[in-house]
Formats: C-alpha cells, sequence, structure tokens
C-alpha cells in the first residue's frame, strides 16, 4: 500500500513538474507600441505606467533615454508595464519576439 502511495505522489511531482517547466520554456515575448500610434496616445501610456512604476529608464540620463521620441519611451513603458500586469493592449500595441532592446538599452 505505501508503494502505491509512494509512486503516486512522484508520478504526480513529475506531471507538476513537467507542466511548470513548458511554462517557463516558451519563447519569450516583448509588447511595443504600434507603429500607427499617435504620440497624444502613447503620452497617455507614459503618464499612465510610469505614475505606478519605475520609468528611470527613460528618463534623461537613463539607458533608454536616447533616442528620445514617443515611440522608443511609449515602447518601454508599454513592456515595462507588459512584464508587471501580463497585458498587452492590442488597440496601441502588439506582440513581438524580437528583443527590441538596443545598445545600452535592456528591456526587462
Amino acid at each position: 500500500m505505501m508503494e502505491k502511495v509512494v509512486f503516486s505522489l512522484w508520478f504526480i511531482g513529475i506531471l507538476l513538474c513537467c507542466s511548470i517547466c513548458s511554462i517557463y520554456a516558451q519563447d519569450p515575448l516583448w509588447c511595443v507600441s504600434e507603429n500607427r500610434t499617435p504620440d497624444s496616445k502613447l503620452q497617455q501610456v507614459l503618464d499612465n505606467v510610469c505614475v505606478r512604476l519605475n520609468c528611470n529608464e527613460i528618463l534623461p540620463g537613463g539607458s533608454c533615454y536616447s533616442p528620445n521620441n514617443y515611440m522608443n519611451h511609449g515602447s518601454y513603458a508599454i513592456d515595462l508595464n507588459y512584464r508587471v500586469t501580463g497585458v498587452c493592449d492590442e488597440s496601441y500595441a502588439k506582440y513581438t519576439p524580437n528583443d527590441p532592446s538596443f545598445g545600452i538599452c535592456v528591456y526587462p
């Protein structure tokens, strides 16, 4: 009887491990601004995200400040928000499998 319990627990552990590992083994995705997103919308996103999260990397002196434009800063903030909430609002953003990091700017 004890062998059946041990085997059952072992089997459940293996299944649990496999399911958890498969979740984290997926290809990474980033969430960035759509090219057509108006600057006014990106400013709203920046205002909303940077009140709640640390946007120091897109402030002057930050590793992602340059180029200083809405598309660059908005994409960083959108992806930062995606990392925290798991939401990529496709009305102004898109998923990409391509890491948007560049130079010294490293996206989370």
